[in-house]
């Protein structure tokens, strides 16, 4: 399997836990809260371990919540390089309201990065991702980190010829669109933004896209379309992908899921096609468990050889 690489400038400590109900001004009781390591990139390198593959997750982390992620991707056995620094990394809150069936996600914003670790952290990525053949890059963006932060990566990996990956929302994806990438992996409102239009509906979702691959010059466009599973945009054709029909319980990991299934099978050598197949099965697997849990590659099997 060819080697990958993760990016994380904004990684996550998930804490997760149930209420019997969510009251304002009382005493929740709360269950054993659950821990584990966040964050776009982190998620992607976790899943693939999940699904039997291997992948270097690469992150920015500082103080005792950063010394505590990196202990808990030893455990889940994810090859990590953390790239220090000293502000404390982001804890995130998961509530699931038991009464309502309802699941609630505070995102943190992330520490401050100063221009001398971010030079630091450009300069480590350089030597990291030489001999990788995909770089995945994901999530969002801590304070002090540019917007442009996706195009440098971009720039980097290319230069190592390694096939960028790409999903993040915002200026970031704007940026990041036009730096050389081999997929972006945007919902229908961020590809919507990316074409300057508020919203998309039916045929306009493969022109939209279609834009995108000939104004920013990437070779493919994976558009997650949620429960209806996705759409691989090729310059000359066209792919909906129906996701399996299955109990959802949470939605959280669900994009770094299918991320995660579509690079695997890539890294395997299987053709985009058939990655992205794979990537809506895992995606779906994902939603089939509560909180922040990712998908498993037994229900992704199962779900892969339903979709025929």
């Amino acid at each position: 399997m060819k080697r990958i690489v993760t990016i994380t400038f904004n990684p996550a400590l998930d804490k997760s836990t149930v209420v019997p109900a969510l009251l304002p001004d009382k005493k929740l009781k709360c269950s054993v809260p659950v821990f584990q390591p966040g964050g776009g990139g982190v998620n992607v390198a976790r899943a693939i371990v999940k699904l039997g593959g291997t992948a270097t997750a690469v992150y920015l982390a500082g103080g005792h919540t950063g010394a505590f992620f990196h202990d808990l991707l030893e455990a889940e056995l994810v090859a990590s390089i953390r790239i220090p620094i000293a502000g404390i990394t982001r804890e995130n809150l998961i509530l699931y309201n038991n009464s309502t069936k309802e699941q609630f996600l505070l995102d943190m914003p992330g520490p401050q990065v100063t221009q001398e670790e971010w030079q630091h952290f450009q300069l480590r990525l350089e030597a990291l991702t030489r001999d990788a053949a995909f770089v995945v890059a994901s999530g969002s963006l801590p304070p002090g980190v540019p917007a442009n932060a996706f195009s440098v990566a971009g720039r980097i990996a290319q230069q190592n010829g390694a096939a960028f990956v790409v999903d993040t929302s915002g200026e970031p994806l704007k940026l990041a669109a036009n730096s050389g990438v081999y997929f972006l992996k945007p919902n229908l409102g961020e590809l919507a933004a990316l074409t300057g239009k508020d919203k998309l509906t039916g045929e306009e979702v493969v022109h939209a896209a279609q834009q995108v691959l000939d104004q920013e010059g990437c070779e493919f466009l994976v558009v997650s379309l949620g429960a209806a599973g996705a759409m691989l945009v090729e310059r000359k054709k066209v792919h909906r992908i129906q996701a399996p029909v299955v109990k959802r319980l949470s939605t959280v990991g669900a994009g770094d899921s299918m991320v995660a299934g579509i690079v695997t099978k890539l890294a395997a050598g299987e053709d985009i096609l058939q990655a992205v197949k794979y990537g809506v099965a895992c995606g779906t697997a994902a939603t089939m468990h509560p909180g922040t849990t990712l998908c498993k590659q037994e229900d992704a099997d199962v779900l892969f050889r339903s979709m025929g």
